[in-house]
């Protein structure tokens, strides 16, 4: 605790309110900082979501609520701590006495479907699941799919939904950078991660410091535009569980869907080959 109020009174003010938030999602959760003597480094797991139903997976990023609640039994009966996203971009980028439980996990949905308000929320509430939300600010309250602006707020005041940037109309920067020059595909990127935050904090008033890429795309160009933003951390998908070496502007996400049964999940966390480590130990014990 003493590091955390070190950080948040060293840290500029966009920072302080953020971290405040994160404690804040961490007492909702449950969830303190602390680390088992485990006697080795953390790793921990980002999930993303995009869109939920209550019945039929319409394509392939929608999940269902039956999967969703078999993920969530699979990582409590586990030993999973679900943790809010700010709490391991803290242990990313704060001092290095910051400490994060072991099986760490954290929950994140991109592109502010309407879902998300309608079946997920009252799930998150029920089973205190904190999340972060990647948005673009083009589509609320514009496109038939996606949330309001009203519901986003709603969602804000369980204290369990934290709102960030997913640019501002979610470009592929590949397609973008290809026909630009390189000083209008610059100007371009920075224009939609800079929009982004500045619509969100205005419409929700909170503070926007987190992105997630566009279709997990980040390259050291597009890295060095988030930087000179300041964003704080910045997130891919490219299905990998993270350790505190992950560089911070493009932490790797599991991309989720309906196929991720519990027996799916386990693989991917590595929860097989952890199976497998203890076994084998066993059996060479005398």
């Amino acid at each position: 605790m003493k590091s955390f109020a070190r950080a948040v009174w060293r840290a500029p003010l966009r920072y302080a309110i953020a971290a405040l938030i994160s404690w804040a999602c961490s007492l909702a959760s449950g969830v303190a900082y602390a680390q088992e003597d485990s006697g080795r480094e953390p790793s921990v797991a980002i999930l993303a979501y995009h869109r939920f139903n209550s019945t039929a997976a319409a394509d392939s990023m929608t999940v269902r609520v039956s999967t969703f609640e078999a993920q969530l039994r699979f990582l409590r009966e586990h030993g999973y701590r679900i943790v809010a996203l700010r709490d391991i971009v803290n242990w990313l980028v704060g001092p290095q006495d910051t400490v994060m439980p072991n099986k760490a996990v954290a929950f994140t949905a991109d592109d502010g479907h309407r879902s998300v308000y309608e079946v997920l929320m009252p799930i998150a509430v029920r089973e205190h699941v904190p999340f972060t939300l990647f948005i673009y600010p083009s589509a609320i309250s514009n496109a038939s799919y996606a949330l309001s602006w009203t519901q986003l707020k709603a969602l804000q005041r369980t204290g369990l939904f934290d709102v960030q940037s997913h640019t501002y109309w979610h470009p592929n920067f590949n397609i973008e950078r290809a026909h630009r020059t390189r000083e209008d595909f610059r100007r371009f990127a920075a224009k939609q991660l800079a929009d982004s935050r500045t619509r969100i904090e205005a419409q929700l008033g909170t503070p926007v410091d987190l992105l997630a890429w566009p279709f997990g795309i980040a390259d050291p160009e597009l890295i060095e535009i988030a930087s000179a933003l300041d964003y704080r951390a910045a997130f891919t998908i490219e299905g990998r569980t993270v350790d505190r070496h992950a560089s911070r502007l493009a932490v790797s996400r599991l991309l989720m869907t309906d196929a991720d049964t519990p027996a799916v999940l386990a693989r991917r966390l590595g929860e097989s080959e952890m199976n497998d480590q203890k076994s084998n130990i066993k059996e060479r014990l005398p």
